[in-house]
């Protein structure tokens, strides 16, 4: 299996940014996910050099909803990133963490009064999703005295070679608003007396390991900025969104790399915004490709139980990994104490879960698990603990974060009294 340069192995144990991933196993627990924050940050300036290198003009959005960890944004912030964030508690998280409020652009197709009086509050861009937002808005940032800055969020009606439950610019989806009424919408924004559009964004999918879609939508966007300049726009940024998917199958993945992505898009922005004659900052959104490979799921072996299948029976599932569950997502898998062994048969990764597709990883060859054996689930770090559960009532796991030669907890482990801390008993049923 080839595997990505802070991945290693080394007297036959597997290591993440050096740290051998079974010592941290002993010290901290199982289960545990540990992250390389040496790697992200290496994520984003590689992604970020790919895009500049053609238009400095370019911003480097994180999508937040991939990990919501303090430190993993912490570290973004501190090269430079904003952020992409879909709730009000992403959006306290981004700015706890030190990303400044015009990097910030606050996207969603459901937002709720408070949310948008809190974007209004902190003066934060807003991904509008419809006319009746865009009116809530208005009326909010009236009583406010403020003026909103807004992007519209286009819906560029493009099929997209991902999982359909991330296709998020399908003519079909939740998201945004149609391209050929895109328009008039921004012509009601001009009308509106506490609205300021100074943007425009979409975005198509995740997990795309194709560059082609990419292109073909930064080619929609550069055709509706043409028309919405027309009118009177004056556009401070067109976000294209994120989306380039990242190799989890190792070994045959296209994965198309920053640079190729670039090589794609890049040309199509350029010759639009030069045709417009508008000079744009570009923006992007890249969660998974930033985050996603830093970080590894630890689990400890319970037990093999040979049956139709021989099952490894770990101690975490669905609960913190969602994704093989939700996606039938493919994460790769390595008994962490014997890395570089021979595989000797094929395995089924259990979770504990009381749930038939609480599988993490079916049919693998791998050397023979034992109880006590760590196996590491590899390419974590997106939507991991991001969307983890206390279903079963099992408390989250521990986090750790490594940089160079230093390791330490960025979240503890939950307790029971954590999954019920926020449980109260009505005294009638005392």
């Amino acid at each position: 299996m080839k595997l990505p340069s802070h991945l290693s192995i080394e007297n036959s144990r597997l290591h993440i940014g050096g740290h051998d991933c079974t010592a941290l196993a002993e010290t901290y627990g199982t289960p545990l996910y540990v992250t390389d924050l040496d790697r992200i940050a290496g994520n984003f300036r590689r992604f970020r050099a790919a895009l500049t290198a053609y238009y400095p003009e370019t911003q480097v959005l994180f999508a937040a909803k991939a990990n919501g960890n303090l430190t993993v944004i912490r570290t973004l912030a501190a090269e430079g990133a904003g952020a992409d964030v879909f709730s009000s508690g992403e959006l306290e998280l981004a700015l706890r963490a030190g990303m400044k409020p015009e990097r910030l652009l606050f996207n969603g197709s459901s937002k709720s009064p408070a949310d948008l009086a809190l974007a209004v509050e902190t003066g934060v861009r807003v991904s509008v999703d419809s006319i009746e937002e865009l009116r809530q808005l208005n009326a909010v940032a009236a009583e406010a005295g403020r003026t909103a800055a807004i992007a519209f969020r286009v819906n560029p009606a493009l099929e997209v070679p991902t999982h359909p439950k991330i296709a998020t610019g399908l003519k079909t989806s939740k998201f945004g608003i149609p391209a050929e009424e895109i328009v008039a919408a921004y012509a009601e924004a001009l009308a509106a007396e506490h609205i300021e559009p100074v943007g425009i964004h979409c975005h198509i999918g995740s997990q795309i390991l194709e560059v082609d879609p990419f292109a073909r939508a930064a080619g929609v966007m550069v055709r509706v900025a043409r028309e919405i300049t027309d009118i009177g726009v004056n556009l401070e940024f067109i976000d294209i969104g994120g989306g380039l998917g990242i190799p989890y199958h190792h070994d045959t993945d296209p994965a198309p790399t920053p640079e190729e992505y670039a090589t794609a898009v890049m040309p199509v922005f350029l010759q639009g915004i030069r045709e417009c004659g508008i000079d744009p900052a570009l923006w992007v959104e890249p969660g998974r490709w930033l985050v996603g490979d830093s970080s590894v799921l630890l689990v400890g072996v319970n037990s093999v139980k040979r049956a139709h299948r021989t099952f490894v029976n770990v101690d975490a599932g669905f609960n913190l990994l969602v994704r093989p569950a939700m996606y039938d997502s493919y994460h790769e898998v390595v008994v962490a104490d014997r890395a570089d062994a021979a595989a000797d048969g094929t395995y089924t990764v259990a979770g504990p879960i009381c749930e038939t597709g609480d599988l993490l990883a079916q049919d693998r060859e791998l050397p023979a698990p034992h109880a006590g054996d760590t196996i590491a689930v590899l390419d974590a770090g997106a939507y991991g603990f991001a969307m983890s559960s206390q279903y079963n009532s099992r408390p989250r796991c521990a986090e750790v974060a490594v940089s160079g030669g230093k390791h330490a907890i960025m979240r503890r482990a939950e307790r029971l009294d954590d999954v019920t801390a926020t449980m109260e008993t009505p005294d009638w049923t005392a």
